[in-house]
Formats: structure tokens, C-alpha cells, sequence
């Protein structure tokens, strides 16, 4: 499509139908064949819209006003929903979201993958999709007025100051306003972005769901940390259930929250929660799921899918602090994981210690390299679990999956692209992909995380 044959013009309004949503919860509509996103519609709702941005082959618009309402519409409840950028689907009810996100997988696995034909279940959901993240990492910046802790508007590194995330937990809510309070009386400065100064970064808030443990990270630009001694102690009257208090230091003019160097100011180096019986211990920079009891469901889907029995070897690629690896120790005869951050696999070593599980080993490194390598030592496997990273399984990985011939694949994907792409080429490879199932692991956003079982063709 040529400039001259775009049949839109920015800043001009136009009336349109909303026919679907994006991956990343913009709705789709379409004028004369040209694609407009608009935010914050749904499909089946017809509205004036103005075009606020033009490509040569879409368009970006803003929703004037709704002519015609979605019945599946719902009244956002958090009070900053529309200039936050951390939720996309507040304005759609729970039962459609998971609709939704069923339909994505469905359509994404028929187009990118072609796979047609296989059972896609319907999304398995929160009975209560609220309050359900276990960390926060929050964004700290000095105003007039004093210091604002918030996440950021939409596509932009401003902060919208915030009392509370109806998606977080509470406790973690109650950590970020009071550090923020205790910090504002201190005078401890908030980081500029752009000037590359100020004291305070970001405040790390997380919280064991089950063990309601807390621990609280100060994220600084400095190697010091102004009153630091008064903080600790404000924080600890103020905050009884906290037991970690922790400082890390970033130098870096980068919008990664954590440095390199990290010391416990107070308390212990971890805090500890449970998935299912399985106990981890959690560090301030440990990768865990945020949404733990949903990652219970997750898991056990997996376990279900892998359908193990006490004679069967298991390689966990992608293992992580060994969260599904532990999982499947509890039925298979050994399982092996591997993982290329060295810190991951201490954790997970450091977890199998906690639950005296000893049918597990861990190693550190590339899963296409160490995978092939536990082959030539005649290590084989019976089920091979993946939980790659939204890039998706490595074409190394794939390969050795499709030599060693395992008689199952499971695979767990936060990113159906990726799954689709992935799956092809283990069909390709001589497996048959049989089921999928979507599961809401971040209700309100547009993120699916799902599990698929493939066996072995005879």
C-alpha cells in the first residue's frame, strides 16, 4: 500500500466496527483494508476513533467514543487502568478474557503452526483473578511534592504514582507505600532517569504466598545508602512481617532494575514458599513464578501430561531454581536439569536439598549442548520437558529432542508464537502433537501461558 492509497488520515476521525484483539490487547478494525490498533476497545463494539498514528500498512487510533458497547465490557476497578501500561484487559470481563486467550492459542497454533484438529481445552482460570502477584518491582523518581512510586503510563518511562496494584499483593502494596513514606521523611532522593542521578531506584517487595513471609530490596544507584541504619529500623517497626531486608546496588545508566552487588542490610538472605508440598527458598534475585497458586496449576498439568510412571528418566531443559524438575522428581525414577544461569542452578540445587529430594541432578550450561552430552554418556530419556524463554526452544535443542526419540514431549510456552513455531518442527521431526491446554497465569494482561503434550509417532 502506497502513501497515496492509505485511505486514513492522522488526526481525522473515522466510525468503525472492532473485529478482534492483538497479542497485546489493542483492538483490530479495519478501513477500506487498512488496519487501525485501537486500545481499550473490544471486538464486536463499533465507535468513533481518531487516527493518531500512520504506517504504510496499519495504523494506530485512539477511541473517541463507543456507538455501540460490547456486552462482555466491564467497568475497570483500578482507579490509574487507563494511563497504567501493566494491565491490558481490565475492560473485559474474567469469563472472556479466558475466552480470549483459548482462541489466541487456537489461531496462533492453526497459522503459524498448522496444526488443525487437536483438542485446544478451555483456559483454566482464578476462581479470584485479583491480588495475585507475589513481587513487585516498582519504580522510585523525585517530584515536586516529594518522592512517587509507581509503574509506568503506557509505551512511556513516566511514573503514575500509585497507592495500591489490584493485581499485587497486598502486603507488597503495603511495603512499597511504606519505604516510600519512610524515604520521603528520611529526604533520601529518588533516581532521574535521564540525569543519571538521584538515590533510589526501584523498591523490590516480595512476599511468600503460603509461608506470608516478606522480604523488601532497595534498589540504589549509589554504593551508599543515606540513614541507613534509621531506614532499617523504621522498616522493621512499620513492617513486622518483614524477615529479609536486602540492598542492591546499580550503577548503570540502563533501565535493568538489578546490579551486580547485593548485601542483606537485616534478617535473612531468604524467604521461603510453597508450590503444592514443595518448599523453595527465595533470594532477592531468585527467578519464581509471581503467581504461584496458578503455577501449581500449571504444573500439575505437566505432570499430568508427562504421564510418568517410577521407571522413567526425565530431562527438565530450561529448569530454572528446578520448580517443574522438583515436580516431576515426585514420580519419575531421576530427572535431569539443566540450566545456563549458574545462579538458578545453585537454587535449585539449594531447593532439592530443602525437600530431601536426591533423583535429581542439576547442571549449568546450554540445554543443546549439555542435553546432546548426557546422550553420548547413555543417558536416556523418556519424557523430555521444555519451559523455554518467550524466544522459544533453541533449533539445536529441537534436533536433539527429534534424535533421542524421547516418547513424550512436554511443553510448557509463554508464548504461543513461539509454541507454534516449535511444535511444527517437532512434528516435522516425527512427534504428533495431541492436546493443549491455555492456562491464565496473569489475568487482566494479555499473556497466556500454556501446556502441549507430544508423543512419538510409531
Amino acid at each position: 500500500m502506497n502513501k497515496q492509497s492509505i485511505p486514513v488520515q492522522k488526526n481525522q476521525q473515522y466510525e468503525v466496527v472492532f473485529e478482534d484483539l492483538t497479542h497485546e490487547g489493542a483492538a483490530v478494525a479495519k478501513i477500506n483494508g487498512y488496519t487501525l490498533f485501537v486500545p481499550k476497545a473490544l471486538p464486536g463494539e463499533r465507535g468513533i476513533v481518531k487516527v493518531i498514528k500512520v504506517n504504510k500498512g496499519y495504523g494506530f487510533g485512539r477511541l473517541m467514543e463507543r456507538i455501540e458497547t460490547s456486552e462482555h465490557r466491564a467497568e475497570p476497578p483500578c482507579p490509574v487502568y487507563q494511563q497504567c501500561g501493566g494491565c491490558q484487559l481490565q475492560h473485559l470481563n474474567y469469563d472472556a478474557q479466558l475466552l480470549q486467550k483459548q482462541k489466541m492459542v487456537k489461531d496462533v497454533l492453526e497459522r503459524i503452526g498448522k496444526i488443525t484438529k487437536i483438542p485446544i481445552h478451555p483456559t483454566l482460570g482464578m476462581n479470584d483473578p485479583w491480588r495475585y502477584r507475589n513481587k513487585a518491582q516498582v519504580p522510585v523518581a523525585t517530584r515536586e511534592g516529594g518522592l512517587v512510586a509507581g509503574f509506568y503510563q503506557e509505551r512511556t518511562h513516566h511514573i503514575i504514582d500509585m497507592d495500591e496494584c489490584l493485581i499485587q499483593q497486598e502486603a507488597n502494596d503495603r511495603v512499597v507505600q511504606v519505604v516510600k513514606d519512610i524515604a520521603n521523611q528520611l529526604q533520601i532522593s529518588g533516581y532521574d532517569e535521564k540525569a543519571h542521578k538521584g538515590t533510589l531506584r526501584h523498591v523490590v517487595a516480595r512476599y511468600g504466598l503460603v509461608t506470608k513471609e516478606v522480604m523488601v530490596v532497595l534498589v540504589t544507584r549509589t554504593a551508599e545508602l543515606p540513614h541507613k541504619e534509621q531506614l532499617i529500623k523504621q522498616i522493621k517497626e512499620r513492617l513486622p512481617e518483614v524477615k529479609s531486608i536486602v540492598h542492591n546496588i546499580n550503577r548503570k545508566k540502563t533501565n535493568v532494575i538489578f546490579g551486580d552487588q547485593t548485601t542483606v542490610l537485616w534478617g535473612e538472605e531468604y524467604i521461603y514458599d510453597f508450590i503444592g508440598d514443595i518448599k523453595f527458598a527465595i533470594s532477592a534475585r531468585s527467578f519464581y513464578q509471581v503467581n504461584p497458586e496458578q503455577t501449581k496449576v500449571l504444573y500439575n498439568k505437566a505432570l499430568e501430561y508427562a504421564e510418568l510412571t517410577s521407571s522413567d528418566i526425565v530431562i527438565d531443559a530450561y529448569c530454572g531454581i528446578g520448580t517443574i524438575s522438583l515436580f516431576l522428581a515426585q514420580k519419575a525414577k531421576h530427572v535431569y536439569g539443566v540450566e545456563i544461569v549458574p545462579q538458578a542452578i545453585d537454587d535449585a540445587k539449594r531447593n532439592a536439598k530443602l525437600n530431601h529430594i536426591n533423583n535429581v541432578d542439576f547442571a549449568v550450561g546450554e540445554a543443546e549442548k549439555v542435553i546432546p552430552w548426557w546422550y553420548a554418556q547413555g543417558i536416556r530419556a523418556d519424557v523430555i520437558v521444555v519451559d523455554p524463554p518467550r524466544k522459544g526452544c533453541d533449533q539445536a535443542l529441537l534436533n536433539t529432542i527429534i534424535q533421542m526419540k524421547p516418547k513424550r514431549v512436554v511443553y510448557v510456552s509463554c508464548n504461543p508464537a513461539t509454541l507454534a513455531r516449535d511444535l511444527r518442527v517437532l512434528e516435522d521431526g516425527g512427534y504428533q502433537t495431541k492436546q493443549v491446554q491455555p492456562v491464565d497465569m496473569f489475568p487482566h494482561t494479555m499473556h497466556v501461558e500454556s501446556v502441549a503434550v507430544l508423543e512419538l509417532k510409531k
